[in-house]
């Protein structure tokens, strides 16, 4: 799954642990997000969602992998 949560967070002008600290998670939580080594629990995907005032598809970008 893509998602944009790098973009956000550089465009918002924080730092991977200032958004960690938001979200309460870990620092590394937010790195695997963003390079892609991690799928957020669907719990997880709200607290980004509502804290980037969007919604969760325009964060996280589903693609079928055709199987």
């Amino acid at each position: 799954m893509k998602n944009r949560l790098e973009e956000l967070r550089k465009n918002r002008g924080i730092n991977q642990e200032e958004l960690a600290a938001v979200l309460g998670v870990s620092r590394q939580t937010i790195g695997s997000l963003e390079n892609g080594r991690y799928n957020p629990s669907i719990l997880l995907a709200f607290k980004i969602a509502r804290y980037f005032q969007m919604n969760i598809e325009e964060i996280f970008i589903y693609e079928e992998d055709g199987t």
